[in-house]
């Protein structure tokens, strides 16, 4: 018979195996180790969790290595840093490399819930995970994961020689969408049901990872909030500026690049500040790359994408924020000539026949254009392509989430729907405004569960608070605006 003291050993070793706040569900294992987060009466929070190595040194540059384990228990009750970024609309700089973190927020004794999977948005340049709250989505039911990845020219730069040219910050995503493989069913998630989603440049990496193949099995329903593949901008006469660069183009450009370096030893020994500096030329990821295979908008149309159920759509307004940034007051004048330098003199004039200047602040005309050639006739085109269920933001006077812009009537600007969809900004919304983010949040919820968002595939849902009108995209005059499968992309 085992005697008292021999006894008392055994309890005392048993209960220093497993941390004693695993009990209360504030201490998760995953594969790399311990990890304890904060409970409220509502979910239990997991920030600042470790997916893979830092990529600072010999690693900067280098597709994501796995995370070293850790002994003891890792406290996960602060975010990780920012990724390395200057100052951004809204967004705080950061000097930080060791900044490939996620979050994970559950509800309470979750089990087998959905997960879903959020890239920010911030032009491939800035932003974090943590500018984003999940709490309603939580209080929905899922188990939500919000991601940081390098940006600027610590995420797409490129060089000769440099395996993984241009798409680094794609391989982050994909690493943290492994990690959740691996671990999310230690919080209470469905390893089988994952839904990545993201605004803007976050809906644009939700787009390019539907067609990787990388990707295979990593997610099964996607999100696609004002980001479709084939987003474009106007570059003069019959040229088209699209988010994807093709990776020989930006090694021929990194090689040229005034960073005084000509090998990659060197360019692995630049400052912090330095390779800030090149992020104006470096903030496209790059295609041709174990990452991304194929230009996006090429796979898109030889339907070379997971066939998963997809969930996309605009804010009615998309092109105000940035109109209003960066073009001066325009007379019909100014705006016919913003128009001729855009897109050329012949389709200027055909753009004025479509949306006649009004009278006033011709901006409001131009945005409207803009609007719908960048994104809402691209984001037709990718709701047919991949079968999407389509909605619209159409909320007439959303809260404004970026501070000390000009007065102008944005109407539903671009990420204007965030508050909406998610906890962003230090904004309020009035009751009615309340009732329409339940409702939208019960959408995303809802296709993240089933797949369905409540609506037909072949109507788009608009969201208003209040009743609002039909509107006229012109997508005949701007469906030459995308260049067919296989056409060089002129950048």
């Amino acid at each position: 018979m085992r005697s008292t003291t021999t006894l008392i050993a055994a309890v005392l070793v048993a209960a220093t195996a497993v941390p004693a706040a695993h009990a209360a569900g504030t201490t998760v294992r995953t594969d790399t180790g311990f990890v304890s987060g904060t409970i409220t009466d509502a979910q239990r929070s997991f920030q600042g969790i470790p997916f893979a190595a830092p990529p600072t040194g010999d690693d900067r540059w280098r597709d994501p290595r796995p995370a070293r384990p850790w002994r003891g228990v890792l406290a996960a009750t602060e975010p990780g840093p920012r990724c390395a970024q200057d100052e951004g609309l809204g967004s705080p700089a950061g000097d930080s490399e060791d900044c490939l973190y996620l979050t994970v927020s559950t509800p309470l004794k979750a089990a087998n819930r959905p997960v879903m999977v959020w890239l920010h948005g911030g032009g491939f340049t800035s932003g974090a995970g943590s500018d984003y709250s999940m709490d309603r989505l939580v209080r929905n039911g899922s188990v939500v994961v919000t991601v940081n990845y390098r940006l600027g020219a610590f995420g797409y730069f490129g060089f000769p020689g440099l395996e993984g040219s241009g798409a680094f910050g794609l391989r982050d995503q994909q690493a943290a969408l492994e990690w959740v493989q691996r671990n999310i069913r230690q919080f209470g998630g469905d390893p089988h049901n994952v839904t990545l989603f993201g605004a803007s440049a976050g809906g644009l990496s939700t787009c390019a990872q539907l067609t990787s193949p990388r990707t295979q099995g990593l997610f099964h329903r996607a999100i696609i909030q004002s980001g479709p593949c084939q987003l474009g901008l106007p570059a003069g006469e019959n040229r088209v500026q699209h988010t994807w660069v093709e990776r020989a183009d930006v090694e021929r450009a990194g090689a040229q690049a005034p960073h005084g370096c000509t090998d990659i030893p060197c360019l692995r020994q630049l400052t912090v500040q330095q390779v800030k500096a090149l992020t104006p030329s470096f903030s496209s990821p790059a295609y041709g790359t174990e990452a991304l295979p194929d230009n996006p908008v090429t796979a898109l149309r030889e339907g070379r994408f997971h066939k998963i159920p997809v969930l996309a759509g605009t804010t009615r307004d998309e092109l105000t924020v940035f109109v209003a940034m960066y073009y001066p007051v325009l007379d019909a004048a100014g705006y016919e000539q913003a128009l001729t330098g855009g897109f050329g003199a012949a389709k200027a004039q055909r753009i004025l026949a479509a949306y006649p200047p009004r009278g006033g602040d011709e901006r409001v005309r131009l945005a409207a254009a803009l609007t719908d050639m960048t994104s809402v006739c691209t984001t037709n085109e990718l709701r047919v392509q991949t079968r999407a269920f389509g909605y619209e933001f159409a909320e007439p006077d959303p809260p404004m989430v970026f501070p000390g812009l000009p007065p102008f009537p944005y109407g539903a600007y671009h990420s204007s729907e965030l508050p909406f969809t998610v906890d962003f900004g230090d904004v309020e919304l009035t009751p009615a405004q309340r009732r329409l983010a339940d409702r939208m949040t019960g959408a995303w919820t809802r296709f993240a569960a089933t797949g369905h968002p409540g609506w037909s595939r072949n109507g788009v849902e608009v969201f208003a608070s209040e009743p609002v009108g039909r509107t006229d995209d012109h997508c005949d005059l701007w469906s030459a605006s995308v260049p067919a499968a296989g056409e060089r992309q002129e950048r």
